[in-house]
């Protein structure tokens, strides 16, 4: 490895490196923006990703190639330059197991690295979203035990949980409220003056890194409950051939009504973290038996789609033989290339069980990656007229489709336009045959 000077924690830069775990939609744009003032370590155990990032080139999209050329962020796989930082960041995934519990391998492996390469006086602060207490009772055990170091007096560890909305350009790592906790007052001051020195937004002091943690997994398990409130409504609604949308347009004149609609919960976040806390609750002894519910009721939002498209095929006496569906957008959500946890892809999976003839068009998806999942995507200019059009995820090259566009994409005017995302106006709601949640 070669040498860098190592430096000793100031608070201020040039002298505080700092290092960030992960390099992926958290770790990337968080790596960028302390650039903007700090020596910076961007640390990955995938080579490729930081030969990518090398190259100036970031496949999902957060951060642009300007932003990469101008940084002087140190791109490594090699984990002894952890041991230059004062500062240590971690962002690393933190998904569920096949049987819907708290899969900490990233982590973990991602503590033992720390550990190993870890120098007194340093600073590592968790953003990984996790249930309460996994800070304190999982990962500074791992830290001390790979770096003989004491917690607290060696070493201090805090906790600030990531805020990065993918896709989006306005709420950005820099302008979202940064909420930060730690063992003890003088680490929490010093971690909330790294922080507030690089924010535009303000940074709020949790009391303990217990609540800290515990607040990231409410904001998305509420997110998770109210879109399951609405998913129900559309069930409901659906029985009653009352249009869903035109129900919540009209709730929504009242001042304090809260603006959900029903949809697909998948990616890494709102369809994941509901599970963290669910997993905690029941090791305390408490079934949060609402918590389920809504979280069992999201997760069959494909099936209830599905089965009402065939429904719809057998009213409308559809030849199933010759049947063609054209499924647009994949990825979990708009204007992303992220396929992980993706409910349209499920959709996808369901119809095809079917023996439905499906194709599969997003420009934000990678090819490699549909491919590896064994599907072809096709580009919009070799969209073949189909039967069913399903707009499932909104990226925006399918919310400004016009009515003209629309059209060369069914295959008569009995075909189907499926708007599972309710971005379609009143004028093409007119004018095609729609059926949405």
């Amino acid at each position: 490895m070669t040498s860098i000077k190592e430096e000793s924690w100031e608070g201020s830069a040039p002298s505080l490196t700092i290092g960030l775990v992960g390099l992926g939609y958290v770790g990337l744009p968080v790596a960028v923006s302390f650039a903007e003032k700090y020596k910076v370590i961007g640390y990955d155990v995938n080579q490729k990703r930081v030969d990518q990032l090398s190259r100036h080139q970031d496949i999902t999209g957060e951060v642009t190639r300007e932003q990469l050329k101008k940084s002087s962020i140190h791109f490594t796989t090699e984990e002894e330059y952890l041991n230059t930082c004062g500062f240590i960041i971690v962002a690393v995934p933190t998904p569920i197991s096949d049987d819907l519990e708290p899969d900490l391998t990233a982590i973990k492996k991602a503590s033992a690295v720390i550990g190993r390469n870890l120098s007194k006086g340093t600073i590592v602060v968790y953003e990984s979203t996790v249930y309460p207490g996994t800070t304190e009772d999982v990962c500074i055990p791992i830290l001390q035990q790979n770096s003989q170091l004491k917690a607290g007096s060696d070493f201090f560890v805090g906790y600030s949980p990531e805020r990065i909305n993918p896709g989006d350009k306005i709420h950005t790592f820099k302008t979202i409220n940064k909420v930060v906790a730690s063992q003890d007052k003088v680490s929490l001051e010093k971690i909330t003056h790294v922080y507030q020195s690089i924010l535009e937004a303000e940074v709020y002091q949790a009391p303990s890194i217990k609540v800290a943690e515990a607040s990231k997994v409410v904001e998305n398990t509420q997110r998770d409950i109210n879109i399951a409130y609405m998913n129900e409504l559309s069930h409901i609604f659906h029985y009653m051939n009352i249009d869903t949308y035109q129900v919540l347009e009209a709730a929504n004149t009242k001042w304090n009504f809260l603006p959900f609609i029903p949809g697909l919960v998948g990616g890494h976040c709102i369809g994941v973290d509901p599970y963290y806390l669910i997993h905690q609750s029941k090791k305390f002894g408490y079934e949060p038996s609402f918590l389920i519910s809504a979280r069992k009721l999201n997760d069959s939002m494909p099936a209830f789609i599905t089965q009402s498209l065939i429904q719809r095929i057998i009213k409308e006496k559809m030849n199933v033989s010759n049947l063609k569906v054209a499924v647009m957008g994949v990825t979990f959500k708009e204007n992303i290339p992220d396929l992980r946890n993706s409910k349209a892809l499920k959709i996808v999976e369901l119809l095809k069980d079917y023996n439905i003839d499906v194709t599969v068009c997003d420009p934000a998806a990678s090819e490699e990656e549909l491919a590896a999942l064994g599907i072809t995507a096709v580009s919009m200019a070799d969209l073949q007229p189909s039967d069913i059009v399903i707009l499932a995820v909104s990226h925006d090259v399918f919310r400004h489709l016009s009515k003209q566009q629309l059209k060369k994409l069914m295959k008569s005017e009995a075909s189907v336009l499926v708007d599972l995302k309710g971005v379609l106006n009143g004028d093409i709601l007119d004018t095609f045959n729609v059926w949405r949640l």
